[in-house]
């Protein structure tokens, strides 16, 4: 993200905590991420998924807000349920472009036009084909 993107922060959501994932959040801190762990009550630990969706939201939303200085967000993705926020990043231009880890992202972000989003596949097909190339 750092080289493809310019990304000074790049924040990582996870849903909750779990003793059994700590390399996993280490790892992740060692890659430079700021790791950011959502709040569940602890009996309903296990139960559900993460939800992080509106606390990335809120803290996007909450940095446009506080910030002054605040640059462009890129956007890691593939759920619609994200659609109207990055609308109006790119209203405000604020959007650099949405990250797509994978090939199943939604429909929705086709009326946003193909300048503001980027496939991660994309980025992997060129490095295996200069791996390929290079051998």
């Amino acid at each position: 993200m750092k080289d493809k993107f310019n990304v000074e922060e790049a924040y990582y959501f996870i849903g909750f905590v779990s003793e059994e994932e700590q390399a996993l959040y280490n790892n992740l801190q060692k890659a430079g991420f700021i790791v950011v762990f959502r709040e569940h009550s602890a009996t309903l630990k296990g139960k559900k998924k993460g939800n992080v969706d509106v606390d990335i939201v809120f803290e996007i939303m909450k940095k446009i807000y506080e910030e002054k200085d605040f640059d462009k967000i890129v956007l890691v993705t593939g759920d619609g349920d994200y659609i109207k926020l990055v609308k109006h990043l790119i209203k405000k231009n604020l959007l650099h472009k949405v990250v797509f880890p994978n090939k199943n992202y939604s429909s929705l972000y086709n009326s946003i036009g193909n300048s503001f989003y980027y496939c991660l596949l994309e980025a992997k097909r060129k490095i295996e084909h200069n791996k390929k190339r290079g051998s």
